[in-house]
């Protein structure tokens, strides 16, 4: 496994990340105890350090897992978890969302549910749309400054919220937003337009979800597996439902035979040529096992233009109005 520093950060991360969602079975659908020790234990011999979790996973069984399993070894990993969901199915909108309120509930109740003192990077799960960003980056360096979070991030929000949240933390001198994390793959090209750009342009750490498409990259439904196509009632699954998906797909299944890998292993490596931490959700140690096999898959300079072909996305034209003062035949381009 290697290692890279993360955003503007002193930390230094593996260069994938183990996704827990899948720890539990909550949600009806994921990995007992044993397996999910499997999968972590796996995932730590092979050199990994970067566990990524959230409260609302299998409703608080994956942090509560996590902390039975990180005992004796806290400090060789660094600890993400989110808020915004709640933990519980039928959560009381006090303690969802992101206001401050919400975010002190929430990380008191994972702190215990990990078994832990303080949380390394705290993420706020997605936007809820109501709480501005001063309220939380104002929560954010409370919770710094009370010794239970030590970085804090952005999970899922839209540039321009991003942009917005860090330069005010940055304006304020309070804890810095340090991270992004949102879904990117072959098949969601649409992060490459702003949200890696800003993040870069920010000095942030970037962290994406979903490399396998929820798991269409690999090519099992071809083969008629159901996985997360049912699995999570078809949420975080790309369906090959476009002729341009279905090229996407033959496009991977042809440069992992020259490779002699799989499908998925190819579109992880893929992932991880963009300057991000792809973060794996296996539900199994053979899934793992696979999925870690994309680390020693150097792909060519023509196979990654090959993928970025197939899968590049339409231009969008600039918005083209006229203004006031130009005349009717006159058009200017308005960024």
């Amino acid at each position: 496994m290697k290692y890279t520093a993360f955003g503007r950060t002193g930390l230094r991360v593996s260069q994938v990340a183990l996704g827990t969602g899948n720890f539990g079975t909550g949600w009806g659908y994921g990995a007992d105890p044993e397996a999910s020790e499997a999968v972590f234990n796996a995932y730590a011999q092979a050199g990994g350090n970067f566990i990524d979790t959230a409260d609302i996973y299998q409703f608080g069984q994956s942090e509560e897992l996590l902390g039975t399993l990180l005992k004796g070894r806290r400090e060789n990993f660094v600890l993400a978890t989110k808020y915004t969901n709640g933990a519980q199915p039928n959560a009381d909108r006090l303690v969802t969302g992101n206001s401050r309120k919400a975010m002190v509930a929430s990380v008191e109740a994972s702190l215990k549910r990990l078994q832990t003192d303080r949380i390394d990077l705290y993420w706020v799960h997605h936007p809820d749309g109501v709480t501005p960003a001063e309220e939380i980056v104002r929560g954010f360096e409370d919770l710094a400054r009370a010794g239970k979070i030590l970085y804090a991030g952005l999970s899922n929000f839209p540039a321009w919220r991003l942009a917005r949240a860090a330069t005010l933390a940055e304006l304020s001198r309070v804890i810095p937003i340090a991270a992004a994390q949102f879904e990117h793959s072959l098949v969601h090209r649409e992060p490459e337009a702003d949200l890696f750009p800003a993040s870069q342009a920010l000095g942030l750490g970037i962290v994406t979800w979903s490399p396998l498409g929820g798991g269409m990259l690999t090519g099992k439904y071809r083969a008629g597996e159901k996985g997360r196509a049912e699995g999570f009632g078809g949420r975080v699954f790309q369906p090959e439902n476009s002729a341009q998906r279905t090229q996407i797909l033959d496009t991977l299944l042809s440069i992992a035979q020259e490779v002699g890998v799989n499908a998925g292993q190819v579109a992880i490596a893929w992932a991880g040529t963009h300057g991000a931490i792809p973060i794996l959700g296996p539900r199994s140690q053979a899934q793992l096992t696979e999925n870690l096999g994309a680390l020693s898959i150097a792909l060519s300079v023509e196979q990654i233009h090959r993928l970025d072909a197939v899968s590049n996305l339409a231009p969008s034209p600039p918005a083209r109005k006229p203004l006031p003062w130009a005349s009717d035949d006159t058009v200017q381009v308005v960024a």
